[in-house]
């Protein structure tokens, strides 16, 4: 679960420390008051894109720090993405905004965002205030039923995609070969030429760059020959010998002349040595005008054959392998294109049995998915609701199978099911994603759940069951809700209050946790707005009592 949330520099957020409770954590406050940069603090710690104007004015950077407890089930999760918790189960996620770039890490280490994203969703979900306007998009619906499913249809999805990749590449063979005989004909001519060019040229490996280092000298042949032969002059060893003869004279004088006549001697063998080496190489020089110009013609063809098949020997062989498969292929058009048929048939005979095998664990689980969310509406207030889920065969095969899958909803009896945009409303649609939210929290078994105002466009008796719902969730999982309904906040089991202030120069928005007291006060704000009277203190108390019982029988 999430213990702790740390927030620097962030918006309005000079500082902030927030210790989380297991159970229902309910945060309230004023509008304005800076709500949406709790939530919008923890998206950006899970990766969520982050901008320069997020820091605040004045400051260096933004810095967000979200710390984890994690149970040996999860952690076991986590060792298989190669994240290690600390000895106390303890995970840190981190991540630094600066102007220019920001920085996620966990523990310590540096993390990129699709790995970020990967790791904490074992760990927490958030609910958006707008996210449940997804359920209009009929393919959320069937990704939410494979979420739900995943240990069923997961190898069926992965086989599904691989068969898939198959079958479209055979297809796309297939229609390519979808042109008349004479054009077959230019092909395999031109495939002819082509072939025999390259075989005529008799490439070997290395031969271009032998061939390059030998253009080079010859093309320079005239300049290394007056070059070495200055050089051949000017190693003669005559002077240092001369030396050497005039200091080995006096050497026997002062024992420190010793070492410079050794140095002499080193000097005239070094000498000799490169004289002799250079007049070598000058007799060995074997220049001519023809043999310069027939290294020239084979550079010039191998490298015309690189530009035109490969920038290397190997790649031109493996283009020459490649165009005689080709010119097979149309010398033999018939036997192939019977051969490639017979392939694509076998693909979409498979890619069709796996898709039916998905389809049919779909349509199972789709079942058991549908009654724990018909349910789940049913605790929210939902009378005498019917949910299900319609499938359509699409007339394509796709990488997901051949599914459409549309979640459908009847809110009244005697009405027929339909889909969720024709019938629900946005405060209905908001509960129905609860009611999903829970069975795939359950299902996955998600530590942390977080509602940004999952409670817009509802009120009374159904803010009072949404409020018990939660309740409920809060048993198996740390909840953090954003609300403005007394109805959800008297469920907290930890309540804090987002406040902002000004001194005239500048504006903080700061997190407190409130006790007993203060959380009747802030009930009182919540059921009477700006005046509270001792009435509508009374009332907060007592709906606050009521909020306990009714927790303790569920």
């Amino acid at each position: 679960m999430l213990l702790e949330l740390h927030v620097k520099n962030l918006a309005l957020i000079e500082a902030a420390d927030v210790e989380l409770e297991d159970g229902l954590n309910i945060l309230t406050g004023e509008t304005g008051a800076g709500k949406s940069i709790m939530i919008g603090s923890v998206n950006l710690a899970l990766g969520q894109k982050a901008s320069k104007e997020m820091i605040r004015s004045g400051a260096e950077y933004a810095y967000v720090e979200l710390v984890f407890s994690v149970d040996p089930q999860k952690e076991e999760a986590l060792r298989a993405l190669d994240v290690v918790p600390d000895e106390n189960g303890i995970l840190i996620i981190s991540r630094k905004i600066m102007p220019s770039r920001s920085m996620s890490r966990i523990n310590d280490e540096t993390v990129t965002a699709a790995r970020l994203k990967q790791i904490t969703s074992l760990l927490i979900d958030i609910h958006g205030q707008h996210e449940h306007q997804s359920l209009l998009h009929a393919s959320k619906h069937l990704e939410i039923l494979d979420i739900y499913a995943k240990s069923r249809v997961l190898e069926l999805k992965l086989q599904t995609e691989s068969l898939y990749r198959e079958y479209t590449c055979l297809k796309r063979e297939l229609e390519q070969l979808d042109t008349d005989s004479e054009s077959r004909r230019r092909e395999a001519d031109f495939l002819r030429f082509e072939i025999e060019e390259i075989e005529n040229a008799g490439l070997k490996e290395g031969e271009e760059e032998l061939l390059a280092a030998n253009y080079k000298k010859y093309a320079n042949a005239k300049r290394i020959i007056e070059n070495l032969s200055a050089a051949y002059r000017a190693v003669d060893s005559e002077g240092v010998g001369n030396a050497l003869h005039e200091v080995s004279e006096v050497a026997e004088f002062d024992p420190e002349l010793k070492a410079i006549q050794d140095q002499l001697y080193d000097a005239e063998a070094v000498l000799s040595d490169a004289h002799h080496a250079i007049g070598e190489y000058l007799e060995q020089l074997d220049f001519d005008e023809a043999s310069f110009q027939k290294t020239q013609e084979r550079l010039d063809l191998i490298r015309g054959l690189q530009a035109k098949y490969g920038e290397t020997i190997e790649k031109i062989q493996k283009s020459l392998e490649e165009k005689k498969n080709r010119l097979e292929q149309l010398e033999h058009f018939d036997e192939y294109r019977a051969r490639l048929e017979q392939k694509y048939q076998k693909a979409e005979e498979s890619l069709e049995t796996v898709s039916e095998e998905l389809s049919k664990v779909r349509m199972e689980e789709a079942k058991k998915l549908t009654e724990k969310i018909r349910e789940g509406l049913i605790d929210l207030n939902f009378l005498d609701v019917r949910f299900s889920m319609e499938f359509r065969r699409l007339p394509h095969y796709t990488a997901n199978g051949f599914d459409e899958a549309e979640f459908v909803i009847s809110t009244n009896p005697g009405e027929p099911e339909r889909s969720l945009g024709q019938v629900a409303s946005g405060g209905e649609l908001s509960r129905i994603m609860l009611a999903i939210k829970t069975v795939l929290a359950d299902s996955d078994d998600i530590p942390t759940l977080i509602f940004d105002e999952i409670d817009t466009g509802i009120s009374g008796r159904t803010a009072q069951k949404v409020a018990e719902k939660l309740a409920v969730i809060s048993r198996n999982h740390q909840v953090i809700c954003i609300t403005h309904l007394p109805q959800i906040a008297s469920m907290a089991d930890c309540h804090f209050e987002i406040k902002k202030s000004t001194d005239g120069e500048s504006t903080k928005t700061r997190i407190l946790r409130l006790n007993e007291k203060d959380t009747v006060t802030e009930l009182a704000r919540l059921l009477g707005g700006v005046q509270i009277t001792e009435a509508v203190l009374q009332n907060a108390s007592e709906m606050k009592k009521l909020a306990e019982q009714t927790k303790k029988r569920r």
